[in-house]
């Protein structure tokens, strides 16, 4: 395959194209929610819950399950596609991600200690905005309790890591630099949609993330690696999943 030399307009329309089919939606609907939830009343009294039931049937409700985790994932296919068309074949695509698998020893452990290093401080700064009344109770878990649970909140939290890291860090930082973006402009762009998109959890989600976005797309433009930030945010996300999942029923949560 050639590489293919798009022109700035056409890295401008496919940036917009992408992020309205994927977290440029999200950010848009979860800002409404945000509004709408400072309209109805105190943050501190309301609650949003993720990993909902899709079914009351629970082969229906597993089916439904993967269905959506899969095709949430395609906009992830289709980036790494773009990128393949610009760089001239896949493996040079997922190279400029830094996902090739020659160095998955070493983002296995650079992502467990980011998950640690981002974790704590994040359900901190949950809990402090549940305090101050700037966020929604969040419940991380809403599933039945089916022998499937675990794996498939395990999937979304997979899926979560892949759509995000790729999307609006690997993706969106190397088009806006190509487009001529400095590399910490594009950085605070990414990290901005980020915290858009988790808005609808309130105000102190939002920061937090756009905090976490800084710190993740500054990774990637020094090392050139999502393998890391894909490792680290699954991690995250399992443990807030399945952990609530598993003792929802023995603390006062």
């Amino acid at each position: 395959m050639q590489p293919f030399t798009p022109s700035r307009d056409w890295l401008r329309a496919e940036v917009l194209v992408v992020l309205g089919l994927s977290l440029g939606r999200s950010a848009v609907y979860s800002l409404i929610a945000l509004a709408q939830a400072l309209a109805a009343g105190p943050l501190a009294g309301q609650s949003t819950s993720l990993n909902t039931s899709q079914d009351t049937d629970p082969w229906m409700d597993l089916l439904r399950q993967l269905l959506s985790i899969t095709f949430t994932l395609v906009p992830v296919a289709l980036v790494i596609l773009l990128l393949a068309v610009t760089a001239g074949s896949i493996a040079q695509a997922l190279g400029d991600l830094g996902l090739e698998r020659r160095r998955l020893g070493r983002d296995l452990w650079q992502g467990l200690a980011l998950a640690a290093a981002i974790g704590v401080p994040g359900l901190a700064v949950y809990l402090l905005g549940r305090a101050v009344g700037l966020t929604v109770e969040v419940v991380p878990a809403a599933l039945g309790e089916h022998w499937w649970t675990v794996p498939v909140l395990i999937l979304h939290a997979v899926k979560n890591a892949l759509l995000e890291e790729v999307i609006v860090v690997g993706y969106l930082i190397q088009r806006l630099e190509r487009l001529g973006w400095s590399g910490r402009r594009a950085v605070i762009a990414s990290a901005i949609v980020r915290g858009a998109y988790h808005t609808y959890q309130g105000v102190g989600p939002g920061l937090a993330n756009l905090v976490m976005g800084l710190v993740f797309g500054e990774w990637f433009r020094r090392t050139r690696r999502t393998g890391p930030l894909i490792v680290a945010h699954a991690l995250i996300d399992v443990v807030a999943f399945v952990g609530y999942a598993l003792v929802k029923d023995l603390l006062p949560l």
